[in-house]
């Protein structure tokens, strides 16, 4: 290696801009935290219900497809196993929603000081939980 390329490296480096390191954002209050983790529990579990009623659907038409096409009994079986076990997943995750809306609706319920921020702002994370427990009292509906 030649000495001008030694001498030209530091160069080059110097010439680029000195990026900032990032901040770190103000940690949110505890409470918070609770709030946006049970939102977030509140959406998955609704998120897994939906899922399996859409997989309990496909599986049901499947299995009327099988039948209608005289496949092996020994397969229609089996894909009748496969759809009762994708059925009772259903009712578990309508248990896990109404125990995760719960949770959030207490939490809700007791912090409601945190509705609104220092500057009379709305708290995005408890609007957020507000509408996620909306949401699961339509997903509550559906069977």
């Amino acid at each position: 290696m030649s000495d001008s390329a030694v001498e030209a490296a530091p160069e080059v480096a110097a010439s680029e801009p000195v990026k900032p390191k990032p901040t770190k954002a103000p940690p949110l209050d505890p409470r918070l935290k609770q709030i946006k983790i049970k939102t977030g529990v509140l959406k998955r579990v609704g998120k897994e219900k939906l899922s399996y009623r859409k997989e309990a659907d496909m599986q049901k038409v499947k299995l009327d497809k099988m039948k209608e096409e005289g496949k092996d009994e020994h397969d229609v079986k089996k894909m009748g196993e496969v759809l009762q076990e994708t059925l009772m997943m259903i009712p578990d995750c309508h248990r896990r929603i109404v125990a995760a809306k719960g949770e959030l609706e207490q939490l809700l319920e007791t912090e409601a000081d945190l509705r609104t921020k220092e500057d009379g702002e709305e708290c995005e994370e408890f609007l957020a939980a507000e509408a996620q427990v909306k949401e699961a009292e339509e997903q509550l509906k559906v069977e």
